[in-house]
């Protein structure tokens, strides 16, 4: 299995406090060590970086952590391999242009069934069954609307082949359009929104600290979502099995309740079981 890292915000920011914690889990303090990636948008452009190297001691991943680029919309994840061998085909996230516009996917979890795909347009090039999950998404949003419908419609429609697909098994994944962020939640998935008033937080994998408050405006409003908290003295929200929730600069716009559920050891809970 593998675990997700997503941001949502109002403002460009950067994501390397989050990250440098989160990449750590990635053979340090967790065990997702068969490859990373991280996907900035920019723009109507995505800038991209995958390893099948740990994402610990990946020098590309160094480069992001040196970089500092700032985004709306960021996706990253780290690989526990499930389906398909370690290389950078079969390293998310994975990205597909609908209605002209990049989408970027990344997914935690391990689906053993799939509907019907072999007249499929969309096609997977590696051989996870994350790639080919958002293939089948992206082959139904097009054959569902010749043209970009509403933020409402897509978020519906997300929702129904959402639960179509999780019938073969978990099916965690955030999902990116570079305006807006979709999150599902089929057994972990967490997230927290900073705002006005900022303070400082410590993260979980190596006690770093920071003081928001050196970084942002009374304006700013960024939203973290990741597979487990990040830090230990901030108030994170869990979200429930089955539930959805839709951000835009950085607010949470629409949500769908799940049912809630105790932690679910899937293979994604490692050593944060013990946390």
């Amino acid at each position: 299995m593998c675990q997700l890292l997503g941001m949502n915000c109002n403002t460009p920011t950067d994501i390397v406090f989050s990250f440098e914690g989160f990449r750590r889990r990635a053979g340090l303090t967790d065990s997702h060590s068969d490859g990373f990636g991280i996907a900035f948008f920019e723009g109507k452009g995505v800038r991209i970086f995958r390893d099948n190297q740990a994402g610990h001691s990946s020098p590309i991943a160094d480069c992001v952590k040196q970089y500092h680029i700032k985004s709306f919309n960021v996706i990253a994840h780290i690989r526990k391999a499930t389906q398909g061998e370690v290389t950078i085909e079969n390293t998310h996230p994975f990205i597909r242009e609908i209605w002209g516009e990049n989408w970027v996917f990344a997914h935690n979890g391990n689906l053993t069934s799939f509907p019907d795909m072999s007249e499929s347009f969309c096609q997977p090039i590696g051989s996870t069954d994350s790639e080919a999950a958002f293939c089948y998404m992206a082959e139904q949003l097009k054959n569902r609307f010749r043209k970009k419908p509403t933020e409402k419609q897509i978020f519906q429609v997300i929702q129904e082949i959402t639960k179509e697909l999780a019938q073969g098994g978990t099916f965690n994944f955030i999902l990116s359009n570079g305006e807006w962020m979709i999150a599902h939640c089929s057994t972990n998935l967490h997230y927290i929104t900073r705002k006005a008033p900022f303070g400082t937080a410590q993260r979980i994998d190596d006690d770093g600290v920071i003081d928001f408050r050196q970084h942002t405006t009374e304006k700013d409003k960024v939203t973290i979502i990741t597979t487990f908290p990040l830090t230990k003295d901030e108030i994170w929200t869990k979200m429930e099995h089955g539930g959805f929730v839709f951000f835009k600069d950085g607010d949470k716009v629409y949500e769908v309740l799940g049912t809630p559920k105790e932690a679910i050891d899937d293979g994604t809970l490692g050593n944060a079981k013990a946390a």
